[in-house]
């Protein structure tokens, strides 16, 4: 791979010397020898006659990365159409003269947390600091183009030195470039990137448009593995993609046929045993392989782009339940349903919101907006904070969710007017039977109590942890030992016998100083 590369380099740096805009330095000393050799007439001659040349050969046009190289063609960086027109030329140049080509596709990792932590600004900085070092890497005949935020993607020139252990030592360079530190204000940032490739060779008969999407298909596959790897299309890989490809058409369709919709886990008092709300969890009820769960087709549904309608149908579904519970005397006060970032990005949410309880007859005080603490933890944007800030203004409880995971600070849960903090499971889980765990969950409820938040215990399982989270002073319960999450059509019947079992029972003491 290094000989390949560096004998390419030579060719390329020659042809830049004798093409760019270096062959100006040589001018005068032409100049001048053609006034030693033919006197006033050949250096009058020569002074007039080498911008005409020049003009009329292109070498005073631009060879910057976005320019023309050699043969005239566009290369380095340069925009998606002009790849993907120069990924034809590539393609047809490989099938003509049988060397081997390559479609290399990148993603920096974690690029939406970047985002949120240091703003658009800085991720553009850092993004364009990425172009720049692989710019560096590649040959200047080589394309270079950016598909969306975080992606990009290169088409390596044919060449007979072109193979497997050469794209992968290629791969393992560019890694080696991002992983070193990136400058953000002064400050160093390490970022890495997952890379996906695919040799010609492996699909000569391709379209550019399969070629290209087999790149993609195997960075895919590379991110699913973790960051910083590396993966190569195969055959294995395009069966793996057709998969996902199919059940991700099948989720798209199971939003419009109702096979997606909230099954409901219920909250209680700890002082009433009273049923305080219900959570909304997303569930798939497919016609073949059952009941999934939100880690299953939920990537499916942030690859797609389609969260935001997973969270119009959830809406959808939660607020017709509550209508429903309503009419039969079985009043809920409150419904929890989880927004995601993506949601929180529109700038449009809040009269989407509003349009939606009007449509189902509810006040705003009976929604509780669950929001992960991560999405507090890191710096939001300016829309996040209007959606967030504004849900708050309009009556809605703001949940924040999983708290202890995302190191949400005290002046971020004031900002965003959080109503209830829910005490994240793990700090619950044993919580009866380990001293270190009861401090824990103390010490978030004591915090809670001086900030006046309500507070709710995900995860109780046992009634041992009931119990003690009770004692110490949690307004709510949620988890396996109160219910499992139950379809709506479930949840009549059990509200009923709820009810009818709270009859006698006495409460439970809270722990006194």
């Amino acid at each position: 791979m290094r000989k390949f590369l560096s004998v390419d380099r030579c060719l390329d740096t020659m042809r830049v010397l004798l093409t760019g805009p270096q062959i100006l330095a040589f001018v005068p000393a032409v100049c001048l020898a053609a006034f030693w050799l033919g006197g006033e007439r050949a250096l009058v001659t020569t002074a007039l006659g080498l911008p005409l040349v020049f003009a009329a050969t292109g070498i005073w046009g631009s060879r910057s990365y976005t320019a023309r190289s050699s043969g005239m063609r566009p290369s380095g960086s340069v925009t998606h159409d002009v790849f993907q027109s120069e990924m034809q030329v590539l393609n047809d140049a490989a099938k003509a003269n049988g060397e081997n080509a390559a479609c290399i596709a990148i993603a920096l990792d974690d690029f939406a947390d970047l985002q949120d932590l240091h703003g658009q600004a800085a991720a553009n900085h850092i993004k364009q600091q990425f172009s720049d070092r692989i710019l560096s890497i590649i040959r200047s005949r080589d394309l270079f183009s950016q598909i969306d935020q975080n992606r990009f993607i290169i088409g390596l020139h044919p060449s007979s030195q072109l193979d497997l252990e050469a794209c992968i030592q290629m791969s393992g360079r560019i890694q080696s470039a991002v992983e070193e530190p990136l400058l953000l204000n002064g400050a160093s940032v390490y970022q890495s990137c997952s890379i996906g490739f695919c040799l010609h060779s492996n699909q000569p008969q391709a379209e550019v448009e399969d070629w290209v999407g087999a790149a993609i298909a195997a960075l895919a596959e590379a991110q699913r593995s973790g960051p910083s790897t590396i993966r190569a299309y195969s055959t294995a890989t395009r069966r793996r993609s057709l998969v996902r490809a199919n059940l991700r058409k099948e989720f798209e369709a199971a939003l419009d046929s109702g096979e997606i919709r909230p099954w409901f886990q219920p909250q209680e008092s700890t002082d009433t045993g009273n049923i305080t709300g219900f959570e909304a969890l997303a569930r798939w009820e497919h016609p073949i392989k059952g009941v999934l769960n939100p880690q299953v087709f939920l990537p499916f549904a942030e690859q797609a782009e389609l969260m935001e309608r997973l969270g119009q149908v959830m809406r959808h579904h939660a607020f017709e339940a509550m209508r429903a519970w309503d009419r039969a005397d079985l009043v809920i006060p409150r419904i929890g349903i989880n927004f995601s970032s993506e949601e929180l990005r529109n700038p449009g949410l809040i009269d989407r919101l509003k349009w939606e309880l009007d449509q189902f007859e509810l006040t705003p005080d009976r929604l509780a907006a669950e929001i992960l603490e991560t999405v507090f933890s890191r710096r939001p944007d300016d829309v996040i904070t209007r959606n967030v800030t504004g849900m708050a203004a309009l009556g809605c409880c703001i949940d924040l969710d999983d708290f202890g995971t995302g190191h949400a600070s005290i002046a971020s849960i004031k900002r965003f007017d959080v109503s209830r903090i829910k005490i994240d499971r793990t700090f619950v889980a044993k919580a009866d039977k380990d001293p270190s765990q009861q401090q824990l969950v103390s010490a978030i409820l004591t915090m809670a109590e001086r900030l006046n938040l309500e507070t709710l215990a995900e995860g109780v399982e046992t009634p041992g942890e009931h119990a003690l989270m009770a004692q110490l002073g949690s307004d709510h319960v949620q988890g396996f030992g109160i219910a499992k999450p139950m379809p709506f059509e479930q949840t009549l019947d059990w509200i009923t016998a709820h009810r009818a079992k709270l009859r006698g029972t006495p409460k439970i003491g809270r722990k006194m100083g």
